[in-house]
């Protein structure tokens, strides 16, 4: 089969260079079709239910609320966990499916659940709604306005009316979440002196008030051949018109609402959150864009729609979009990547130039790379999978692969053609019988070669979860691109063979320079090392132990650190304090920020948005501060931030990254990389528990932003009536809660609309000192204080409750600093075992980034055994003998010296990539000893002897397998070099481990296997091989 496919190519020339133009068109338009990321998409299938229950308690929205839609979508198909957020006056549940569940699909499910509890749902409170279909990467920018005369009000009007709409009819935008300033309302506020003088009742004014500013229809009336509309216009936008409203008539005098309440344009209280820009007020719109939606695209369309708004807008009004561009991020890493590849692409031209000392056959071999990689390209947009740093990666990490099996076929044409040359003319064989004869030596190892790689990266699809996810594109794009090289190294390189290098005529071609000195150095090595056979064998043993040993002692992780070049800082303080005192909390850490040189510009979110999923209380801030690095590394400008923050007191700093931090809140549901999550019932008890927690954990080394979540009581005013009062004043239960509703929250009772633009109207009572001077109505038109008829209780109640799996939790997070995460888990582990002790019903469960690690981790080694195991096949099919098999399998130790190695000189971790690096060596480390081991079996064939054999094998396979090598090895040095810049910090470990491995091995396997080969192998003998490069297939 391969011989008649090179048979094929080399007498189809023109066809196959045809089918290759073809190829490379097909390729850089699939390329220009594919949308770029910045990784592949990591999202869990995840819905989010909010409910909005204005002004109800927490614990009441924990019972009316959050628990009826838990009930409602537990057990649903696929679910593998509800976690849900109560707080007050707002609920959010996170229902997560399966990997691999199909989103739309999980949406109608829980749509399906829903319909039953909309009608269980408590008066005034809106229907549950589902969140926009996002993912975790999907907050692409953050939009902020500021003005030094505008005021909040207007801004946060026109953010609301003018530039929200705007950029959500952007295709590709998911929400825009919009923060800060002031709502405008229309506020109708009541007067009980007024009203007791007027001897108007509550029930007076809100039958009056009621849908009060709505238009009527009057039908149509036909006159003069014409149809005419008629319409009631009631509604207006004029505070006096409003207030001239009767509200009671009084025989011949009447009442009128402005004559009982003040009537104005006022700001919507109590306000759910504030915003700020470099510590001056500001609106912030968050946008966040639909799944498989490419972000650089959209960027420029929403930067296109920002600067046509810019001139509708007032002239002192700045917006912004510095503070959070994801776009930014992807472009960097990609074009980290890209210099990568590049940079690895002219490593493997030098390599091919020293070596081959010939344009021609360098150019044969590297013709490979770009059809490889436009092969993968066609294959990944087939498959839907995005140009992202992780499939940018797998082709970075192929990038001296793939020039493997073209220099092994190359090589040997040239070697053959050097051969024919020093022949007499007679004798010679034409230069296609010539390519022919020299691509079918080579083919069988090309092949095996290339399969053998590919069972090495078969151990990374068996990866599921997030990890999974992640680096499945990155194995895709390795294994389809190595495929096409080994396709193109049997047809297009023995075609360009024979055009390119059987053209000259008289010269015969020389061997470059360093390939004679290195033959001639290598020649004396080899004979030293098989007269000291013992001393070499023995002292790689040695290495291999000591390498073994440190191996067990390095630390694991899961994901090296990212850099994205910004900070995101959750600052939570005690809950119960006021959204002003919160505000000036975060205003000072946005100036502490300030003051870092790095940091160029800093927002702040304090509270929540209406209808927003990141519902945060006003005691929280989060605070995004874009950086730049300069003089100082990443690690220096983080421990300067923290240490800066450490000043404000009373208050838990929690330091992420912004994709970062989302990856950590989706895989343990907290924003930090260890979750200790207690659960339990009741909330006191568990924070004071937490509390225990911390303390047994705060004194573990490399453990940092060690918090207990703040759920702790807030102050609440309880209105008890006493009903026997209530009786006998005459009034009743719905209006003694009506009037705390309207005086208090204040009610909704029509809308005011001004150029399409749609304003609350608000009933509610006007500014009083103390809630026990309000007066109520009773029966016989008499007005009594409110402290007549309840009692007025001050006590505490629950701030958050969070729940998980319909169970009450609080939880203590925990980021790590300096020291792997492995090591301060189990430290923590064994903290809490020792010095907690935990009452009956509460238990303990650990969640975050090392519970991926380990599945992982387990997954990697599992599947490695086999993976090696079918390697071992595979050699056995080509060799026919297993003792030559298990030499080859003896690069795979050799590889483990210098992978490891590698590992102890730069991180000391062993993280996912780094596991996957080791996996990915095993099968390029075996290259070099099948091409030796092939090499010797044909000569011994001759009858060589064998010591003879293997100093004249080893000579003739050096230059293919130091070519092969460092063709790989040194195209990984900018991958493993760059592994602080953005893009490249999880192909780094990748690359630093082969890189290692490559190098001793490449080494020892050109000193270890001959001398193993000539002491066990040369005694068996030798089989008649079915698949041996002589014979055809």
């Amino acid at each position: 089969m391969l011989n008649k496919i090179i048979r094929f190519s080399l007498e189809n020339r023109i066809l196959v260079l045809v089918a290759s133009v073809l190829l490379v068109i097909g390729g850089l338009y699939s390329t220009s079709q594919t949308d770029v990321d910045v990784f592949p998409d990591l999202n869990a299938p995840t819905v989010v239910i909010m409910t909005e229950a204005g002004g109800m308690a927490t614990e009441g929205v924990e019972q009316l609320v959050t628990f009826p839609i838990e009930t409602a979508v537990n057990g649903s198909t696929g679910v593998r966990r509800v976690r849900s957020q109560s707080t007050n006056g707002f609920s959010v549940v996170w229902v997560e499916f399966d990997w691999g569940t199909d989103i739309y699909l999980a949406r109608q499910i829980v749509s399906e659940k829903l319909a039953a509890v909309g009608e269980q749902m408590p008066a005034g409170v809106s229907a549950p709604v589902l969140g926009p279909q996002s993912s975790i990467l999907g907050e692409v920018l953050i939009v902020s306005l500021t003005s030094k005369h505008t005021s909040q009000q207007d801004l946060r009007t026109y953010a609301d009316w003018v530039i929200r709409p705007r950029l959500l009819s952007t295709g590709g935008v998911a929400q825009v979440s919009v923060h800060g300033g002031d709502i405008k309302e229309y506020q109708i506020l009541l007067s009980p002196g007024k009203m007791k003088h007027f001897g108007v009742s509550l029930a007076d004014i809100m039958a009056c008030t009621r849908g009060m500013n709505t238009n009527t229809n009057g039908g149509v009336r036909y006159k003069y051949g014409n149809e005419y509309i008629i319409r009631g216009i009631t509604s207006t936008n004029d505070v006096e018109k409003l207030g001239t409203n009767i509200v009671k008539k009084n025989g011949e005098s009447v009442v009128t609402l402005a004559d009982v309440a003040d009537i104005k344009i006022g700001n919507q209280s109590p306000k759910l959150g504030v915003a700020s820009e470099c510590a001056q007020s500001a609106v912030l719109l968050t946008v966040t864009k639909q799944p498989n939606t490419s972000t650089i695209d959209l960027t420029k369309h929403l930067d296109l729609a920002l600067a046509d708004l810019k001139q509708t807008l007032p002239a002192d009004v700045h917006i912004s979009t510095d503070i959070f561009r994801q776009a930014d991020f992807i472009e960097s890493s990609i074009d980290n990547v890209q210099k990568s590849l590049i940079e690895g692409a002219i490593f493997v031209v030098i390599i091919l130039m020293i070596f081959l000392a010939n344009v021609r056959t360098t150019v044969i071999s590297l013709v490979t790379i770009p059809i490889s990689f436009l092969v993968a390209m066609i294959v990944l947009n087939a498959l839907g999978i995005s140009i992202n740093t992780m499939t940018l990666g797998g082709l970075a990490i192929a990038i001296g692969s793939l020039v493997d099996d073209a220099i092994v076929d190359v090589e040997n044409v040239y070697k053959h053609i050097r051969q024919n040359r020093a022949l007499p003319e007679a004798e010679r064989v034409p230069i296609i019988e010539l390519v022919y004869n020299a691509s079918r030596e080579v083919r069988m190892p090309i092949l095996n070669s290339t399969l053998i790689i590919v069972v090495s990266f078969a151990p990374l699809f068996f990866l599921s979860g997030m990890e999974g996810r992640m680096l499945i594109p990155l194995g895709i794009a390795f294994v389809t691109a190595l495929f096409a090289s080994t396709l193109v190294a049997l047809t297009l390189t023995p075609m360009l063979c024979s055009y390119l290098l059987g053209k000259s005529k008289g010269e015969l071609p020389k061997e470059a320079f360093v390939a004679v000195w290195l033959k001639t150095y290598y020649e004396r090595a080899l004979l030293w090392v098989l007269a000291n056979t013992r001393k070499v064998i023995v002292g790689t043993a040695a290495l291999f132990v000591v390498a073994v040993g440190v191996f067990f002692c390095l630390g694991s992780s899961f994901l090296p650190k990212f850099n994205e070049g910004s900070f995101t800082i959750n600052i939570s303080s005690l809950p119960g304090i006021s959204l002003e005192e919160s505000d000036s909390i975060g205003a000072r850490a946005e100036r502490l920020l300030l003051q870092v040189p790095e940091i160029k510009t800093v927002a702040r979110k304090t509270g929540r948005a209406e209808l927003d999923e990141h519902a945060l209380g006003v005691n929280v801030s989060e605070i995004e501060a874009p950086f730049e690095l300069r003089d100082r590394s990443h690690e220096e400008v983080l421990n300067d931030v923290r240490k800066r923050l450490s000043v404000l007191a009373g208050a838990n700093i929690e330091i992420g990254q912004p994709i970062s931090h989302r990856i950590d809140a989706m895989l343990s549901g907290t924003q930090a990389s260890i979750a200790i999550k207690l659960f339990g019932t009741d909330l006191n008890r568990m924070f004071t528990i937490g509390n225990q927690i911390k303390n047994a954990c705060q004194d573990i080394e490399g453990i940092a932003d060690l918090n207990v979540e703040q759920q702790i009581e807030r102050p609440e005013l309880k209105i008890v009536p006493r009903r026997e009062l209530l009786v006998r004043n005459g009034i009743t239960l719905p209006e003694f809660n009506e009037f705390l509703a309207v005086n208090l929250a204040g009610e909704t009772v029509s809308q005011v609309y001004e150029a399409g633009r749609a304003f609350n109207l608000v009933v509610k009572a006007a500014d009083y000192d103390e809630v026990s001077d309000l007066i109520i109505d009773t029966q016989d038109g008499r007005k009594v204080p409110l402290s007549d008829v309840a009692d007025i209780i001050s006590s505490a109640g629950p701030n958050t409750i969070n729940r998980e799996n319909v169970q009450r939790k609080i939880v203590i997070s925990a980021n790590t600093s300096g020291r792997a995460l492995s090591d301060v888990v189990a430290d923590i582990k064994q903290a809490v075992g020792e010095k907690v002790q935990l009452p009956e019903g509460y238990h303990v469960e650990y969640g975050g980034q090392f519970e991926s690690q380990e599945s992982a981790s387990r997954v990697l080694y599992l599947t490695c055994m086999v993976a090696i195991v079918v390697i071992f096949f595979l050699l056995f099919m080509q060799f026919r003998n297993a003792l030559e098999a298990g030499v080859i399998l003896l690069n795979l130790p050799l590889a483990l010296i210098g992978g490891i190695f590698a590992i102890v000189l730069t991180t000391g971790e062993v993280s996912i990539p780094a596991v996957i690096g080791f996996i990915s060596l095993f099968g390029i480390a075996t290259r070099g000893g099948m091409l030796l081991v092939d090499r010797y079996n044909e000569l011994r064939k001759t009858g060589m002897p064998p010591r003879e054999c293997v100093l004249r094998g080893s000579a003739d396979r050096l230059l293919p397998i130091l070519m092969t090598s460092l063709a790989s090895a040194l195209a990984l040095i900018p991958l493993a070099v760059g592994h602080d810049l953005p893009g490249n910090e999880i192909q780094s470990p990748m690359a630093q481990v082969m890189l290692g491995g490559l190098l001793t091995s490449t080494l020892l396997n050109l000193i270890v296997i001959p001398t193993i080969y000539l002491h066990h192998c040369c005694h068996t003998k030798q089989p008649s091989n079915p698949l041996s490069s002589h014979e055809t297939t």
